[in-house]
């Protein structure tokens, strides 16, 4: 367990993101659901992260149903704010934003100190929980000045109350989280998908200025939503069709890997985990043979000889995870 800054939050090295139990694209049973976190659970997991954007509330409620049987002290919840909840007229559905299931709920973007209370609240209900250890300013790139203007001094107060552990913004941007870890007071960003085997762009700015001021980062996204995990022609990079030199980059770095006797998807984690700044991974899984897979790869010891080799083939321009 890494604490996240000075907050004295712990979460574990792997971290079970919950999105996909919010029925992520395809729909997930509650069976399904419960029997992920249970799995993830008895893999020494102990850090859930979910959002109301998840399955417009699914996600959440689903989660706390599957912690409910374990001692709230002995695991980490992290939700988000910045886009509340309104009741709409439940027809139709919400693949457009994602997510398999009835359009129950209209998003509105609202990152007040206000909309950063209300959704908190309805967020605690959906959990069950009577707190939350983390919570973090959810996609802000199209609201950055309400969002350091009034979301972030209300996350401010809130922790100052205790009423929250610790504070942080979550996006899949590294620029802006540069901005929230070096002009706020900041205890975790979660950056998804800039720190990847194919994407290294947090690893220039953000991630040194992280380690600078002491805040932690969590990393989403260590698979780039799919390409990394079984690169084939129809996977999907950063929830796109994955262009042909990526996947072309990412079956050369498989290759790598068969040759070292380790799998791309445990030198993917093993990549997100190495860096200093780094205190969880997360990881979405909608099986429990899913999470079962993902935490066996996340404890893969991967050879020095596999980052030489990629280093020396220009595959990636790093020095090697030590």
């Amino acid at each position: 367990m890494s604490a996240l800054g000075r907050s004295g939050v712990e979460v574990s090295g792997l971290g079970f993101g919950a999105a996909v139990i919010g029925n992520l694209y395809t729909e997930v049973t509650e069976e399904q659901a419960y029997d992920a976190v249970a799995a993830a659970w008895r893999q020494g997991v102990r850090y859930f992260d979910t959002a109301p954007h998840y399955g417009l509330g699914l996600s959440e409620r689903r989660l706390g149903a599957a912690l409910r049987a374990h001692p709230r002290e002995q695991y980490t919840v992290s939700t988000k704010v910045g886009r509340r909840l309104d009741p709409a007229d439940g027809t139709g559905d919400d693949l457009a934003h994602g997510f398999a299931v009835p359009a129950s709920h209209r998003r509105v973007w609202d990152f007040t100190a206000d909309g950063v209370r209300r959704t908190l609240e309805a967020s605690l209900e959906r959990l069950g929980l009577d707190r939350v250890d983390v919570v973090y300013l959810h996609d802000p790139d199209d609201h950055a000045e309400q969002a350091f203007r009034e979301g972030y001094p209300a996350l401010e107060k809130l922790r100052a109350q205790g009423v929250v552990g610790a504070i942080g913004a979550g996006m899949n941007q590294a620029e802006m989280l540069t901005r929230f870890v070096r002009d706020t007071d900041v205890d975790v960003v979660l950056c998804a998908g800039r720190y990847t085997l194919l994407d290294q762009s947090a690893g220039a700015e953000l991630l040194p200025a992280a380690v600078e001021r002491g805040v932690s980062v969590v990393i989403g996204g260590a698979f780039n939503s799919g390409l990394l995990a079984d690169p084939r022609p129809t996977a999907t990079y950063n929830y796109a069709q994955a262009p042909a030199e990526l996947l072309e980059k990412a079956l050369r770095m498989q290759a790598v890997a068969d040759r070292h006797g380790v799998t791309l998807r445990a030198a993917a984690l093993a990549f997100c985990a190495a860096h200093p700044a780094v205190a969880s991974v997360l990881v979405g899984a909608r099986s429990a043979d899913e999470v079962r897979d993902c935490a066996e790869q996340f404890a893969t010891p991967v050879p020095a000889a596999f980052w030489q080799e990629l280093n020396d083939t220009g595959l990636l321009p790093l020095e090697e995870p030590s």
